[in-house]
């Protein structure tokens, strides 16, 4: 299962597509997504999210 951005939550840092090894994170709207094709799950985007934006 991919990991989710709750756009509510996101403060569009960037830290956490700074942080993707696969370059699955995304700007959409002056926020940011995860695709879900891309993404390895892997969970380093989690842990880097400062406003803990992002879940399973």
């Amino acid at each position: 299962m991919a990991y989710v951005i709750d756009s509510d939550k996101c403060v569009a840092c960037g830290a956490c597509a700074d942080a993707c090894p696969v370059e699955a994170i995304e700007n959409a709207d002056s926020k940011y997504a995860i695709n879900a094709d891309n993404c390895i799950d892997c969970g380093t985007c989690a842990g880097e999210c400062p406003s803990e934006a992002i879940s399973v």
